[in-house]
């Protein structure tokens, strides 16, 4: 017998515990994804219980239904579009009242509703009393409490959503009334929309009207576009009613209704919560923060824990990574041994274990940074960090809502700067916007990690984490510095006020914590198995092509030939003989320099030997300059790029690894290691982001980007070089 599909969307306020519920309610069985066209990231998960197949989809946080922002408008059309069966809503029950503004807004689009009452320890440790049953009865909806990092209440969530699924629940509006001013009007587009609608629009016609009151520029296009006599009719009776509500009572319709609602809310609760005045005492969190969040203590301590993020990473990852590299070193002297000499063994060897491999060998550094970050995230410490930084940004030009888009384009390292240049969007000042898109791709990205990683465990092997830390922390200069400037002169505009939220410390929960860390790693490595896999081939083509000249090949063969001759013959003759060993370092000094040969003739090697006229200045020399080059690509591409470009060079020596050639190159030292991580941390930004920028802003724009992160990047590493040189 086939299982019964329930189709649940799981929405919420941020910081409601939504997420953690999701986990706790599908544990593994999930799957992540994009929206169609977008970066928001979409989750899935199945719960199979009885005779049903439970699917979770957890929309993204967001504090309304009305489209102002990725999220919010990703939430929406989901609701409308996909009309689940049931819709649960998580409220983070310490702030009933402003958490409830959402739950209206479902009920008003007329969607079957759950309420979850999460975090429901707090609230009793803060002496409050919630009358579940009450609200229920109010609300006309089942109301379930929850404190879901424990898993407490998800059982009866569950029975819930199955009992509720059973009686087949229609979609039907609430309908609020919004005072003797706007009742009138809304009545009239409700008529005009059912006259002129004939069912082409997927919504009840009281929400369509409400939408055209609170002046919803999404829906008014969606109208206007389908049908634009029905639009004229609802934009004049918006006029009309704006402008009595501007002339009378100095407000707007949007106002107005936010203000109803709220009172609908605050009726609503009456006799629902409950405070305990005997047991009213300042929470937990508000202790902590005074001292994480002081104004001089709270920055020490927040550098302090990222510092210390860092130095946990490497101490703890130091044995997994030479593991993993000891992996990739016994694949490639496997297949060296296996396969002959060749274009085959060529491209599976330095285009593929070469490049790939040095890429997926920092995964378990990667991997146990992306844990302690996302401890701090879950802990609600990284909202404490915007909330100190902000402070910062308001000297340099940029609103406090910019800090979200720096932390997740790696601010903190490990993120990316496509899904920071699309957070962007929650900025409401164009300016504000676009001088925050242009410095997010200064941060430490994860794609940047690698090669970070490489030069300094190489390079500063007792100060590895020192040095990380303060190639993160120039990011964050830089960035600032350059939106001081921007805001200066080209994006000139005054600055408008930030609001933040600060949610309670929590302590994360094992199986969030590692589900957080693995989604992100595993992005990292389905990236390195595809996108950097085909670039890796594409770069290691560049760098075999065109081939030497037949005649000079011959050459090289021959030579080598006569002295494997001469090996062949001792061997068998006098086979301890010292010449042996004098003879093969021969035969290996003559393929070092057949490939060096053929790769400084390769496309890669004459562009690489083209610019380093330029950027020898910096140190870099045209090996380096064929990494950089794969790096506008993607930034992973970078070490699989230097690990293609010494596995077919002259330092060609396939069971050493990576950084072990590049420690005994003798063009490399300390002061051109510093200049490349400067260079890369600050350089054109990868092809995705230039994409992004452009489909956020213009092409004007992400050339700018491109144009001008390079010169500052350049400017920088020169000074840089010749400062440690």
């Amino acid at each position: 017998m086939s299982q019964q599909m329930i189709k649940v969307a799981l929405a919420g306020n941020p910081n409601s515990g939504k997420t953690t519920l999701f986990n706790a309610l599908t544990g593994a069985r999930q799957q992540v994804g994009n929206y169609p066209g977008i970066t928001v990231e979409k989750k899935e998960g199945f719960l199979n219980i009885d005779d049903f197949s439970i699917h979770f989809v957890d929309l993204p946080g967001t504090y309304s239904l009305t489209a102002y922002s990725q999220e919010e408008l990703v939430a929406r059309n989901f609701l409308i579009q996909e009309r689940p069966d049931l819709v649960v809503d998580v409220i983070n029950a310490s702030s009933l009242e402003r958490n409830l503004y959402l739950a209206i807004q479902i009920l008003e689009l007329g969607a079957p509703l759950i309420l979850v009452l999460n975090m429901m320890d707090e609230v009793r440790a803060q002496g409050i009393n919630i009358n579940s049953p009450l609200l229920s009865k109010r609300l006309g909806v089942p109301v379930v409490e929850t404190v879901a990092r424990h898993g407490l209440g998800k059982k009866m969530l569950v029975q819930t959503i199955l009992k509720e699924a059973k009686k087949k629940p229609s979609w039907t509006p609430l309908i609020l009334s919004y005072g003797p001013d706007l009742d009138p009007a809304l009545e009239k587009m409700v008529t005009a929309i059912k006259q002129e609608n004939n069912n082409a629009f997927p919504y009840p016609p009281h929400w369509l009207a409400l939408k055209i009151l609170e002046n919803d520029e999404e829906i008014k296009g969606i109208i206007l576009k389908e049908n634009p006599k029905l639009y004229k009719k609802l934009d004049q009776i918006y006029q009309e009613v704006s402008a009595h509500c501007e002339k009378t009572l100095n407000t707007y319709p949007e106002a107005i209704i936010a203000d109803y609602r709220y009172g609908f809310i605050s009726s609503l609760l009456k006799d629902v919560v409950q405070k305990n005045t005997h047991a009213e005492r300042i929470a937990v969190s508000d202790k902590i923060d005074k001292i994480l969040t002081h104004k001089f203590i709270g920055p020490l301590l927040m550098f302090g824990v990222l510092y210390a993020v860092y130095k946990l990473t490497f101490s703890l990852g130091e044995y997994p990574l030479t593991w993993v590299n000891n992996l990739f070193d016994f694949l490639a002297n496997t297949v060296n041994n296996i396969l002959p000499d060749g274009l085959l063994k060529s491209l599976i060897v330095s285009g593929i274990i070469g490049g790939v491999g040095g890429v997926v060998s920092f995964v378990p550094l990667i991997a146990l940074m992306f844990l302690f970050l996302s401890f701090l995230e879950d802990s609600g410490y990284m909202a404490r960090v915007a909330y100190m930084l902000d402070r910062v940004f308001r000297i340099f030009g940029l609103h406090g809502s910019s800090i979200m888009p720096f932390i997740i384009s790696g601010g903190i390292a490990g993120g990316c700067a496509v899904p920071g240049v699309m957070a962007a969007r929650t900025l409401r000042s164009p300016k504000e916007r676009l001088a925050t898109i242009l410095t997010v791709p200064f941060m430490t990205c994860g794609a940047k990690l690698p090669l970070f990683i490489l030069l300094t465990g190489t390079f500063f092997p007792k100060n590895k984490a020192s040095i990380l830390f303060l190639i993160s922390m120039l990011g964050w200069v830089v960035a600032l510095l350059v939106a001081k400037i921007l805001r200066s002169t080209i994006i000139r505009g005054p600055a408008t006020p930030f609001v933040m939220e600060l949610p309670p410390y929590r302590l994360p929960t094992w199986q969030g914590l590692f589900i957080h860390s693995w989604e992100k790693t595993w992005l990292y490595l389905k990236k390195a198995g595809t996108v950097i896999l085909a670039i890796s081939i594409l770069i290691w083509a560049l760098m075999t092509f065109p081939t030497l000249p037949k005649q000079k090949l011959n050459f090289y063969q021959k030579q080598i030939d006569q002295i494997q001759s001469q090996i062949s013959r001792l061997k068998k003759t006098d086979p301890l003989n010292d010449k042996i060993k004098t003879l093969l370092a021969q035969q290996q000094k003559l393929k070092n320099k057949l490939q060096n040969e053929q790769l400084t003739n390769s496309f890669a090697g004459r562009i690489g030997q083209a610019l380093e006229k330029i950027t020898i200045l910096a140190g870099f020399d045209w090996k380096t300059n064929i990494a950089l080059i794969g790096g506008f690509a993607a930034k992973e591409v970078i070490v699989s790029t230097l690990g293609t470009a010494y596995s077919l060079g002259d330092n060609a020596n396939n069971s050493v690894s990576l950084a072990e050639k590049l420690k005994n190159d003798p063009s490399w030292n300390t002061a051109k290691a510093l200049a490349l991580m400067v260079f890369v941390l600050l350089y054109a930004p990868c092809m995705v982001t230039i994409v992004t920028i452009a489909k956020e802003e213009s092409w004007k724009w992400a050339g700018f980007s491109l144009i001008f992160n390079t010169i500052v990047a350049f400017i920088l590493a020169l000074l840089t070089y010749n400062v440690f040189s």
